[in-house]
C-alpha cells in the first residue's frame, strides 16, 4: 500500500443519537485538508453542526451523499495520502462496509457511557462521567442539563476524565433548589465532587454554570485547578430577562422554540428533539418552582443581582473566558476590561451556546488551556 487510509464515520453527538443526515460537504473530493478542518455538516434530530476532519490528508471519497442518513459509525468519507491508488480506496470502502455488515451490534459499537445518580449532601444528583486523565467538570446553564455538553464532553474525554453533572433543579437531579442561590448550587456541586472523590478539578462553566463554577472556586479554592467561564453570569448587570421569564412560562413547542433559537446565532442548529426534551423536563414535578427560585436568586427587575466581576482578582488559579460575540442573552461586552490575568476569547458568528455553535474552536481552546495548566507544578 502506498500510504495510510483513514475512515471518517458518523459521529455520536449525545447519548440518544443513533443516526445523522449529511446536509452539506464543506470540502470537495480531491482537496487536501488538515486535521480539524470543517469537513461535513450533519443534522440530527437534536442539533445540526459541522463535523471536523479527524486526520490530515486528501479527501479521496465522499461516501455519503448529501441528504443521506447513516447510522452512528457508518462510513461518511475516506481520507488518504495522495499516493494511494483509487483501487485501494475502493477496496478499503468495500472491506469497511463488509466488516460492519458482518459485525453484531455488540461488536460493532462499544457500550456508551450512561448517566448515573448518587446521593450527595442529602440530594440525588445525576452525572455523566467518561474518559481518564486530569479531572474536568462541565457545569451547564439555566434550564440546561448534562446534554448541554454533547459536543464537548466526548472530545475532552479523549484526553481527560470529564464529569458533566445536572445541577439541582435540572435534568435528572433533585428538583429541590434550596434558596436558588449561587452559594447553594456551588455547595451542591462540591458535595458531588466529594462523593465522587474528585479533587483539584478543572472547572468549565456555561452561563449560570459559569457563575456556579466561579463561586465554587472562591468558596473551595482547594477543589479548583483552573477555571473556564463560557458566557458566564455575574460579570455585568445586563441580561435578557425576557428570555428567562419566557423560558419558565413556556409549555408548548411554539412558545419554547423561538426562545431556544434565541440562544444561537444560527437558529437552524436547533433540532426538534432539543425542544421536545426541554419540554419533557419542564413538565416534571418541581421544575417550574425550581426555575423560578433560581431565577429570582440571580436576577431581579430585569437585571443580574450577582456581581462576581470584582472577585475575579481573588481567584488564584488560571482563568479564561469564552464568549460568542452575537450572544443575545448575556452581552459579550461583559468580557471587556477583565483583569489582565484573565485570557479572553471572543467568537464571531456565535451566540450564547457558543460551545455548540463553535464546538471545534471552543474544544481546542479548553484542551489547550487545561493541557498547559496540567503541566505546571
Amino acid at each position: 500500500m502506498a500510504g495510510a487510509i483513514d475512515a471518517v464515520t458518523m459521529p455520536k453527538w449525545g447519548l440518544a443519537m443513533t443516526e445523522g443526515r449529511v446536509v452539506a460537504w464543506r470540502r470537495a473530493e480531491g482537496e487536501a485538508i488538515a486535521a480539524g478542518a470543517e469537513l461535513v455538516e450533519i443534522e440530527t434530530s437534536k442539533i445540526t453542526n459541522v463535523y471536523e476532519a479527524p486526520v490530515s490528508g486528501v479527501l479521496r471519497r465522499c461516501v455519503a451523499r448529501v441528504g443521506e442518513t447513516l447510522p452512528v459509525g457508518g462510513l461518511i468519507a475516506v481520507i488518504a495520502e495522495a499516493g494511494v491508488a483509487e483501487s485501494e480506496v475502493d477496496a478499503f470502502v468495500a472491506e469497511f462496509n463488509a466488516r460492519r455488515a458482518a459485525a453484531s451490534p455488540a461488536r460493532a459499537e462499544a457500550t456508551p457511557a450512561a448517566p448515573q445518580t448518587l446521593p450527595a449532601g442529602g440530594r440525588r444528583m445525576r452525572y455523566l462521567r467518561m474518559g481518564a486523565g486530569a479531572p474536568v467538570v462541565l457545569v451547564h446553564g439555566f434550564g440546561g442539563d448534562l446534554g448541554s455538553w454533547l459536543l464537548t464532553q466526548p472530545v475532552l474525554a479523549e484526553r481527560f476524565e470529564v464529569l458533566a453533572p445536572d445541577l439541582p433543579g435540572h435534568g435528572g437531579s433533585t428538583k429541590e433548589a434550596g434558596d436558588g442561590s449561587l452559594d447553594f448550587l456551588a455547595s451542591a456541586l462540591a458535595d458531588l465532587l466529594e462523593a465522587l472523590e474528585m479533587r483539584r478539578v478543572h472547572l468549565v462553566g456555561h452561563s449560570l454554570g459559569g457563575a456556579v463554577a466561579l463561586k465554587l472556586a472562591l468558596q473551595r479554592a482547594e477543589l479548583a485547578r483552573s477555571l473556564t467561564l463560557i458566557a458566564p453570569l455575574g460579570l455585568g448587570p445586563e441580561i435578557d430577562a425576557g428570555y428567562i421569564d419566557g423560558f419558565i412560562q413556556a409549555n408548548r413547542n411554539r412558545q419554547l422554540r423561538p426562545l431556544v433559537e434565541r440562544l444561537f446565532a444560527n437558529p437552524a442548529m436547533v433540532g426538534r428533539k432539543m425542544v421536545d426534551e426541554i419540554l419533557d423536563y419542564k413538565r416534571l414535578d418541581g421544575v417550574a418552582q425550581a426555575l423560578k427560585t433560581i431565577a429570582g436568586a440571580v436576577c431581579n427587575d430585569g437585571r443580574q443581582v450577582v456581581a462576581l466581576r470584582p472577585r475575579l482578582a481573588e481567584i488564584v488559579v488560571p482563568v479564561q473566558v469564552i464568549w460568542g460575540e452575537a450572544d443575545r442573552i448575556i452581552p459579550a461586552a461583559h468580557a471587556r476590561d477583565l483583569p489582565p490575568s484573565v485570557a479572553v476569547h471572543l467568537m464571531a458568528g456565535a451566540g450564547h451556546m457558543v460551545q455548540m455553535e463553535k464546538a471545534i474552536e471552543v474544544n481546542r481552546i479548553i484542551e489547550r488551556f487545561i493541557g498547559n495548566v496540567a503541566t505546571q507544578p
